[in-house]
């Protein structure tokens, strides 16, 4: 319904005269001031959780769509409602409808999927499905390998007193490190790709950095986990899942349309078309169309074939996807001011941010590179970040891929990464973050997170510039 009604808008905009010819967002002409939009809504994920939980869980989308209006209406009093009306649509179109189309397809085909039995979480155990986690994530998507491991492993593990780090390690590895190989694991890589940067160009190039990571932080977690594990009040005596059923799987029809949405996603990258159609002003190509009405079908299909049981084994619900939905919705919109001001380069608002990935003899610094991509994309929309940064390196693929690879390696591990830094830095980290709540799991603050990454992600890519971003 929610989409429906984003393309009703989409359409009675396109239908207004003049629109159409509204110009790019000049963002070297911007105060930073049109950014307060963005960071009330960051703050506000940050701090009502904690200062008005209530109020917050029963009014978190009225929240984002204030924002969403505090900068939307005095940018089109300012510059006018064509340049409003286009920049609306191209969030909605171009960015927000295709990114909840694919949430909402992963979300469903993943949540189809029920791993019966009762697996105990040990900590031998809870890291080899971290480890498994950090292999699929490459090939499925962090989203769609989070979607499907994270009940099983909250399910493992609902017999402990201690469960929010085994999470929160979950969204380090499986949400984010472990999508850095192809351009299937993390939107960046996969806006890269598109590009024209090689499919196989980032596992040949960042391999020994992702393994670095994943290596060290599963290493951390074996730790700290046993460590929770021997304390004597960890286990609870009294398991809530029964050992009654054999370890198998329920649902097994999602496994082919989880094969489905991969081959999607990855036909519409592969797949050039000069058909093109024309909404206010935004471009939306013929393979990009197949790709979310595909994605839409498989969402229904799978819903369809679905048994009603498995979804109730796996308590499967709306609420976490309803929650990202309407939040993204408030940093697609509030964000296209603070991406025209970081697209202005050095002669924007943030051009210092784009001087200082670059050496005083004009040639780029890949460790300032690796630091400001992953610093952006923790708070920022990591696609878009890549791409500020891909174009600021040169965006010509055939030079980042040789003569500037070790750059276009900083920008990429930057990117899919420093995701993990908070909640917002990638879609399955507040997705898994709802999902673990739903099920009772007391999950730390947005700055509580930030302390856990700080702690532990921070340290570890300070050793990673030394060794490969020198």
């Amino acid at each position: 319904m929610k989409l429906s009604r984003g393309l009703a808008v989409a359409g009675l905009l396109a239908a207004l005269p003049g629109w159409a010819l509204a110009a790019d967002i000049d963002g070297s002409t911007l105060s930073v001031l049109w950014g307060v939009p963005f960071a009330g809504i960051l703050l506000s994920i940050a701090l009502m959780p904690l200062l008005a939980p209530i109020f917050w869980h029963h009014h978190f989308g009225k929240v984002a769509a204030a924002w969403g209006l505090a900068f939307l209406v005095p940018f089109a009093i300012t510059f006018g409602p064509g340049m409003a009306g286009v920049s609306l649509v191209h969030a909605l179109v171009a960015e927000y409808i295709p990114f909840v189309i694919l949430l909402t397809a992963l979300f469903t085909v993943a949540g189809g999927i029920f791993i019966r039995g009762n697996l105990h979480g040990s900590p031998g155990l809870n890291t080899t499905i971290l480890a498994i986690g950090a292999v699929l994530a490459s090939f499925m998507g962090t989203t769609g390998a989070s979607m499907l491991l994270i009940r099983p492993l909250i399910r493992a593990n609902d017999n402990r007193k201690h469960v929010a780090h085994v999470v929160v390690f979950f969204i380090f590895i499986v949400s984010n490190a472990g999508g850095s190989l192809t351009p299937l694991g993390d939107p960046p890589l996969f806006l890269g790709f598109l590009k024209g940067v090689d499919f196989f160009w980032t596992v040949s190039h960042i391999f020994q950095e992702t393994l670095f990571l994943v290596g060290a932080l599963l290493a951390i977690f074996f730790v700290l986990d046993s460590w929770y594990y021997r304390r004597s009040e960890e286990v609870i005596t009294a398991d809530p899942t029964p050992d009654s059923r054999a370890i198998g799987f329920d649902g097994k029809v999602n496994f082919a349309l989880l094969g489905v949405v991969v081959a999607l996603v990855l036909v519409s990258g592969f797949w050039k078309s000069s058909v093109v159609f024309n909404i206010a002003g935004t471009d939306v190509g013929l393979p990009g169309i197949v790709r979310d009405v595909g994605l839409v079908i498989v969402t229904f299909v799978s819903l369809w074939l679905t048994p009603k049981k498995v979804h109730e084994d796996n308590q499967f619900g709306w609420g976490p996807m309803q929650e990202v939905a309407k939040l993204f919705a408030g940093i697609f919109l509030t964000i296209i001011p603070v991406i025209a001001m970081l697209k202005a380069g050095v002669n924007g608002p943030f051009g210092a941010v784009v001087s200082a990935v670059t050496r005083a003899d004009g040639s780029p610094d890949p460790a300032m590179y690796f630091w400001a991509a992953g610093a952006l994309s923790s708070f920022l929309d990591n696609a878009p970040t890549y791409l500020v940064f891909f174009n600021t390196a040169g965006g010509d693929p055939a030079v980042l891929m040789t003569t500037l690879a070790p750059t276009l390696a900083a920008i990429s591990a930057g990117a899919v990464f420093m995701g993990a830094n908070t909640y917002i830095g990638n879609a399955p980290n507040l997705m898994v973050k709802a999902i673990a709540e739903d099920r009772g799991v007391k999950m730390p603050s947005f700055f509580g997170y930030m302390l856990w990454s700080g702690g532990i992600l921070v340290p570890l890519f300070v050793v990673m510039t030394f060794i490969w971003f020198r």
